[in-house]
């Protein structure tokens, strides 16, 4: 029975990522359900049970993240090319589409994305991806990493976590009028507290963006190390908004049976997105590094 249900499982999977692989070409019910070796006449319920959304819902939601990311990441690339990759026939139909959403147009979100609404839009994507997603960790899974240190430019985000998307914004415009695009530039998420803290008041983060230009008399940024030195390091795909189980493993499982000890540094990671056109869909891949002595 559970070698039946992973079999079932990864013919799914491989529709996923043909999903992604193909968002320029056909995906209709005939491709899709070949992809899997399922039955055309059945597929489209098996997919909505097995994931909570259609087909169809899936594609686009597929289609209208890379969109945005383009849109957000991708000044020199015009709306009309955007649309029509995403499947639209029109701009108009795609920005109707867009606002809908998102509650953006497409040039507002281009100029300053709302990365809230966004994120609650592509909830029910992320619920299906994380159906089928590797969501336990072992020993194997960690490695130990001797880290170079790392100057950064750093904005604190301190307060309720309800405002962080806020504080992300203005990041994102930062670094975008910086000229310190993610693709060349690392990002850092330094967490100084705890996810959930009693007091939503104590809730700390720092947001940083590696770089050695000079940040002086700046009242939004700071300048800043990520010191160097061994650290544990943990890789988590797709799902990354909630590092917690990652973090959590790491604390209850790997440290007390590694023999390490933790350094007197906060646990953080780095955010690698892959950006369109260099992959299909952007995507983004989190290491979470915890610092040893």
């Amino acid at each position: 029975m559970k070698a039946a249900l992973q079999n079932y499982h990864a013919r799914m999977q491989r529709v996923l990522d043909h999903i992604d692989q193909h968002l320029n070409g056909n995906l209709d019910l005939d491709a899709l359900s070949g992809i899997a070796a399922f039955s055309k006449y059945h597929f489209h319920r098996q997919f909505t049970a097995t994931f909570g959304l259609s087909v169809h819902r899936y594609v686009q939601l597929a289609r209208m993240k890379r969109a945005s990311y383009r849109l957000a990441f991708r000044d020199a690339e015009s709306v009309t090319d955007i649309a029509m990759d995403a499947g639209y026939d029109a701009p108009d139909a795609f920005a109707r589409a867009f606002r809908q959403r998102f509650g953006q147009s497409p040039s507002s979100f281009r100029k300053s994305p709302d990365w809230a609404p966004w994120l609650a839009a592509f909830g029910p994507m992320d619920n299906a991806r994380s159906k089928l997603m590797h969501i336990t960790y072992d020993h194997d899974d960690v490695t130990i990493r001797d880290v170079p240190p790392t100057p950064v430019a750093i904005m604190e985000h301190r307060g309720d976590r309800a405002t962080l998307g806020d504080t992300i914004q203005r990041f994102i415009a930062w670094r975008k009028a910086a000229g310190l695009s993610p693709e060349t530039s690392p990002t850092f998420n330094v967490f100084r507290s705890e996810r959930i803290p009693a007091n939503p008041a104590d809730y700390s983060m720092d947001l940083c963006v590696g770089t050695d230009l000079p940040i002086d008399d700046d009242k939004q940024m700071k300048a800043g190390v990520i010191p160097g030195g061994r650290c544990a390091v943990l890789r988590v795909v797709h799902n990354t908004n909630n590092l917690e189980p990652a973090a959590l493993y790491l604390y209850r499982d790997w440290l007390p049976a590694s023999g390490e000890e933790a350094r007197d540094f906060p646990i953080y990671c780095q955010r690698h997105f892959s950006m369109f056109p260099n992959v299909p869909v952007p995507d983004v891949i989190c290491e979470l590094f915890l610092p040893l002595k």
